[in-house]
C-alpha cells in the first residue's frame, strides 16, 4: 500500500485526468479491492466481473474523494467498492437492458448461428459489428444482455480461445469499455430534450448559444438545463 501523502498526490493527479496515476492507484490498491469483493463470491457472478465492479467503485472513490473529509482514502474507498457490488447484485445486473438492445441481441444471435453453420466457426466481434453497423462494444453489450451472469472474459469457441473482450479493438482498455457502456446507459435515461442537449454540446461541439438557437430558447436557459443534466448524471454514477 502507498504512503498516505503519496496516495493523496496520485489522487489529485488522477482527478486532473492523469491516467497513469489512476492506473497506479488501482494496481497498488488491488489487494484492498480484492479483500472487499471476496465476501461476495459464490453469488452467481464471475470473479473477474466482481473485480471490475470493485474497480468501478474504486474509480468513483478517486473521483469524489477530498482530503477535507478527514479520513484515509482506503477508509473512504471500502464502502464505495462494496456499494458498487451490492448495487449490481440488488438490481440483477449493472446494465439495464432496453427493448432495442434485446432486439439487437436476438438478431446478432441468429446471425452468429447462421455464420457458424456457413463458415464452421464463430464470427469475431468486428464482423458482427459491421453486419449491424454498430460499434464492437455495442455488439458485446447486446450479446451479454441476453444472459446473466455472463462474463466479458468468457472464452469463445474460436481457435485462439479468445474472450469476447479480447475481440474488441485492442487500443481500448476494459475500463474504457465499461465506462462507455455505463455512460451510454445513463444518457439513455434522459428525456428527449436532455439527450439533444448532450448530443449537440458534447458530441457535436456546439456552443450554448448555438444550442439555444436550435432549441428556440435563450443561452441562459441552455446553461441551466446543462447544469441540471450534469447533476443528474453525477447522481447516477454515485
Amino acid at each position: 500500500m502507498l504512503e498516505h501523502s503519496v496516495t493523496l498526490e496520485l489522487i489529485q493527479k488522477a482527478q486532473d485526468g492523469n491516467e497513469t496515476a489512476k492506473s497506479e492507484l488501482i494496481e497498488q490498491n488491488s489487494p484492498l479491492i480484492k479483500s472487499v469483493i471476496r465476501r461476495y463470491r459464490n453469488k452467481g457472478v464471475d470473479y473477474d466481473d466482481l473485480y471490475q465492479l470493485g474497480c468501478i467503485g474504486f474509480l468513483k472513490a478517486i473521483r469524489n474523494f477530498s482530503a477535507s473529509f478527514g479520513v484515509r482514502f482506503s477508509t473512504y474507498a471500502v464502502p464505495m467498492i462494496a456499494g458498487e457490488v451490492k448495487r449490481f447484485l440488488r438490481d440483477d445486473g449493472y446494465i439495464k437492458v432496453s427493448r432495442s438492445v434485446k432486439s439487437l441481441a436476438g438478431k446478432i444471435s441468429y446471425f452468429v448461428e447462421t455464420y457458424k453453420n456457413e463458415h464452421g466457426e464463430s464470427p469475431d466481434m468486428e464482423t458482427v459489428a459491421a453486419a449491424f453497423d454498430v460499434e464492437p462494444q455495442e455488439a458485446v453489450f447486446a450479446l451479454d444482455s441476453t444472459k446473466f451472469p455472463v462474463s466479458l472474459y468468457e472464452k469463445t469457441d474460436d481457435e485462439h480461445g479468445q474472450s469476447l473482450m479480447d475481440k474488441i479493438a485492442a487500443k481500448e482498455t476494459v475500463e474504457d469499455n465499461l465506462d462507455k457502456i455505463v455512460l451510454k446507459d445513463a444518457i439513455a435515461s434522459l428525456d428527449a430534450r436532455e439527450k439533444k442537449i448532450v448530443l449537440l454540446r458534447y458530441f457535436r461541439d456546439k456552443t450554448q448559444s448555438e444550442v439555444a438557437r436550435v432549441l428556440g430558447v435563450s443561452q441562459v436557459q441552455v446553461s441551466r438545463l446543462e447544469n441540471k443534466i450534469i447533476e443528474k448524471l453525477k447522481h447516477m454514477f454515485m
